[in-house]
């Protein structure tokens, strides 16, 4: 079975390309969704982030305050590394689990940072997805209810798409004008073939 990481800066559309993995029926792991969860339900992971963090980082219904925390992180990159030190092992241990039990010719492992976490060696194959930057802003804009200077502060701890498009397989287009899904539909034949 072959492991294939899927990545895009914020605002790429990520997500949607996913669905379109899933309606093929191939499994979808998400890396920040599980990281998210993990945040909330795994005890040492909570004891490291209030270490570092302090108790507020934890609303009183003891799940993670995702404003407070991205408030400190996105503009403060050692604490963001060392965030992702906390919490990467523990998002690779689930990925593992996970993939032990599935049953398909590949799998999809989706990671906002995948190249700047060096999972992608881990991977066999690599996807990008791109988007011109003042689409990804707007999109952004309006599924966080967040500031175009909040999002650019956060494209900032992202390496830019040129760089990941070199490390990258395969790269989908997703701006406006672009079709994705026959896009995905090449991708995936090309995985079954090598899977």
């Amino acid at each position: 079975m072959i492991k294939v990481g899927i990545t895009g800066g914020i605002g790429s559309g990520k997500s949607t390309v996913c669905k379109v993995f899933r309606v093929l029926g191939i499994p979808v792991f998400e890396a920040d969704s599980t990281a998210k969860q993990l945040m909330n339900t795994d005890p040492s992971l909570r004891e490291q982030l209030i270490q570092l963090f302090g108790p507020a980082v934890y609303l009183p219904n003891l799940t993670i305050d995702r404003k407070y925390l991205a408030g400190i992180v996105f503009s403060n990159a050692p604490l963001l590394r060392k965030l992702n030190e906390i919490v990467h092992p523990a998002v690779r241990k689930a990925f593992d689990e996970w993939f032990l039990i599935q049953h398909s010719p590949y799998v999809i492992h989706e990671a906002a940072i995948l190249f700047e976490s060096g999972f992608y060696k881990l991977m066999d194959k690599t996807i990008m997805v791109v988007t011109n930057e003042n689409e990804r802003i707007e999109r952004v804009v309006k599924r966080d209810q967040i500031t175009a200077e909040m999002v650019r502060q956060r494209m900032k701890n992202q390496w830019s798409d040129e760089k990941k498009i070199k490390l990258a397989d395969f790269v989908i287009g997703n701006n406006d004008n672009e079709l994705i899904i026959p896009q995905i539909i090449e991708i995936d034949k090309k995985l079954k073939a090598n899977g």
